[in-house]
């Protein structure tokens, strides 16, 4: 039997990382909840959180059979606990929400929408940049209207937060085990044997940017990327070093403006 006829045909399953975020996984919750589209399920897979946050995310679950908890039982890192929730998602379609960021009412439905009238198998959409107090910090992050495997090697502008994916279509595939840029690796897994992925120019999304994110500092993120391209994806010296020259202009833009 397919695992397109296996799943169902229009569930959405979304996958939730937390960890350590009792401060904002209520209002990730809370919009997820306020969907226009309401045929879906949310798997928050705890890591081992310290604070109150899988307290909190038990609440929901109390109160909503579409919000279930799983808990690592140790500390794992986000591949293997986005990982889990893939693992056990039962959706035609797989997204991902991480605790701390947030959904307009629309994500689900404009992302089924356009997945369904393209007829591909992966979309993303634009999303706005808070800071921790929902304030603007940067400008709109208006994505490509497609990307390529290529594309994602110079800038990853497929973000997790508006990832959506057609699994009865494409199978399911896991992130890699590797400390960062997981994500990456999963588009690119999809993008090398499709032609392109769908990008939605509407911000459908809200990425909440903490204090000593990260992904603001790209100076940090040198040496994970070289690793990531010539360990990871195999890339010889010169492209190696072609894809980083993008990906650090591209970076630098991306967060100036």
């Amino acid at each position: 039997m397919l695992l397109e006829d296996r799943l169902m045909d229009s569930k959405v399953s979304i996958v939730t990382p937390l960890y350590n975020l009792e401060n904002y996984i209520a209002e990730c919750i809370e919009s997820v909840i306020a969907q226009t589209y309401n045929d879906f399920e949310m798997i928050i897979v705890d890591d081992s959180s310290s604070d109150r946050g899988p307290e909190i995310a038990e609440m929901y679950v109390k109160k909503d059979h579409r919000i279930k908890l799983l808990r690592n039982s140790k500390n794992s890192g986000p591949a293997v606990t986005r990982n889990l929730g893939i693992k056990q998602a039962t959706g035609r379609y797989i997204t991902f929400l991480d605790g701390d960021d947030i959904w307009y009412p629309q994500m689900l439905q404009k992302s089924i929408d356009t997945i369904r009238e393209e007829k591909c198998g992966f979309v993303f959409a634009s999303y706005r940049r808070y800071d921790e107090n929902l304030e603007p910090l940067l400008s709109d992050f208006i994505v490509p209207e497609r990307v390529t495997y290529s594309d994602i090697l110079k800038s990853n502008s497929i973000s997790c937060l508006t990832a959506f994916i057609d699994v009865g279509r494409l199978g399911k595939k896991y992130m890699p085990l590797i400390r960062k840029r997981q994500d990456m690796g999963l588009w690119l897994a999809y993008l090398k044997e499709i032609e392109y992925a769908i990008g939605i120019q509407e911000p459908l999304a809200i990425y909440r940017i903490r204090k000593g994110s990260l992904s603001r500092n790209k100076f940090s993120l040198l040496k994970y990327q070289w690793e990531f391209y010539t360990k990871f994806e195999n890339l010889n010296f010169f492209q190696a070093s072609y894809y980083m020259a993008h990906w650090m202009f591209r970076g630098f833009v991306k967060y100036r403006s």
